[in-house]
C-alpha cells in the first residue's frame, strides 16, 4: 500500500517553530506504533537560499513538483500576512485541492489558503493578532477567531504556534485512530486532545485558587466519567457556585462543563472502541454515556461518524 505522503513548504523566511513541529510530528520513524507511518518531505517552492527565523538556513531537497503527488501538504506559517505569496505557489496549492489533497495552514499560513481562493465560502482560523485582517480582507471566509483549529475535512486551519501541534495531533487521530495519537502525544510529552473549537487564549486571567480548583476538577472528572454529573455537583466539588463554574469552564475551554464533559467522553469512547472486542453497552457504560443510543447520538454529532464505522476504520488498520 503506497503510504501517505506529507509534504511540508519551505519558503524563504520560514517560521521555525511551526516548521518544526511539522517535521517532528511526520519526519520522524515511529516504530513503536505499528503502523505504516507517513512519508515526509520538504519543498521549496521558491529559489534559495531560504533563511528561516533565528538565522538558521534551510535546505530543502525537493521542488514543487513534489506537490503534484503528495498527499497532505502543510504550510507552516507565511512570512509576511501583508505580501501576497508567488502565483506559481498559488497555482500549485489550488492544483492540490482539485485532485484531493489534503491542505493544512498553522498561524499565518492561513493566508495563502485564502489568496489560493480554496477557502472561499468555509470556516478558517489563523492566529488571533492575523483574525481581523482575515476577515477583512477576505469576507467571503468565515473566520473563527477564537478556534485552536478548525477541520473542514479536506482543508484545516489551526491559529498561532502551539495550536499548530493541536492540528497536527488531530491529523494523526483521524489517520490513525484516538490510541496512536495518544501515544504520539505522549512521545511529545504534551496534551493528547485539544478540541479545535477550545479558546485560544483566556480572556482575563483566573483568579489562582480557582484556576487550580478547576484544574482539580477537569482531573477527577476524566478520571470518573462513569458517574453522574450535573452542573450542580461538579460545582459542590469545585467549590464554585454553579454560575462562575460556567463562567470558569467556558472561559478555560470555549465550551461550558457539560459540553466539556461529553467531549471528554467521546475521547474515551474512541479509544475503547479500537479494542475489538469491547461490547458498545460496556463502553457506553464506562464512558458515562449510560446507553448505547446516547453514545451514538453524540458520537454522530461531534465525530460525523457512527462508533461502528470508527470501529471497522481503526481496528483495521492496527
Amino acid at each position: 500500500m503506497k503510504k501517505h505522503l506529507v509534504v511540508a513548504l519551505a519558503y524563504d523566511r520560514l517560521c521555525t517553530f511551526e516548521f518544526g513541529c511539522t517535521v517532528e510530528l511526520f519526519a520522524l520513524e515511529r516504530p513503536e506504533l505499528d503502523v505504516d507511518w507517513y512519508d515526509f518531505a520538504v519543498c521549496a517552492v521558491e529559489p534559495g537560499p531560504i533563511r528561516a527565523a533565528g538565522g538558521i538556513t534551510v535546505q530543502a531537497p525537493y521542488a514543487p513538483e513534489l506537490l503534484e503527488r503528495a498527499d497532505t501538504i502543510v504550510i507552516p506559517g507565511w512570512r509576511d500576512a501583508d505580501e501576497p505569496p508567488p502565483p506559481a505557489m498559488l497555482e500549485a496549492i489550488r492544483a492540490a485541492h482539485r485532485r484531493g489533497a489534503r491542505l493544512c495552514s498553522i498561524c499565518s499560513g492561513v493566508f495563502v489558503l485564502a489568496a489560493a481562493g480554496v477557502l472561499d465560502g468555509q470556516r478558517a482560523t489563523t492566529h488571533w493578532r492575523y483574525a481581523d485582517r482575515l476577515a477583512q480582507r477576505y469576507p467571503q471566509i468565515q473566520v473563527q477567531p477564537d478556534d485552536l483549529y478548525v477541520d473542514n475535512g479536506q482543508v484545516i486551519t489551526a491559529a498561532g504556534s502551539a495550536a499548530g501541534l493541536d492540528m497536527l495531533l488531530h491529523l494523526v487521530r483521524r489517520d490513525y485512530g484516538a490510541k496512536v495519537g495518544n501515544l504520539v502525544a505522549r512521545r511529545l510529552v504534551v496534551a493528547p486532545h485539544r478540541e479545535g473549537g477550545q479558546a485560544q487564549f483566556l480572556p482575563r486571567p483566573m483568579a489562582r485558587g480557582e484556576q487550580g480548583r478547576l484544574s482539580r476538577l477537569m482531573d477527577w472528572l476524566r478520571s470518573h466519567p462513569a458517574q453522574a454529573h450535573t452542573v450542580d455537583s461538579m460545582a459542590e466539588r469545585a467549590a464554585m457556585s454553579p454560575r462562575t463554574l460556567q463562567r470558569q469552564f467556558q472561559q478555560a475551554t470555549g465550551f461550558g462543563p457539560v459540553e466539556w464533559l461529553i467531549r471528554e467522553r467521546i475521547a474515551l469512547a474512541k479509544d475503547m472502541l479500537e479494542e475489538p472486542d469491547l461490547p458498545l453497552a460496556r463502553i457506553a457504560e464506562r464512558a458515562g454515556f449510560g446507553s448505547e443510543e446516547s453514545l451514538r447520538h453524540h458520537f454522530r454529532r461531534l465525530a460525523a461518524t457512527t462508533p461502528a464505522a470508527y470501529r471497522r476504520r481503526f481496528t483495521h488498520t492496527q
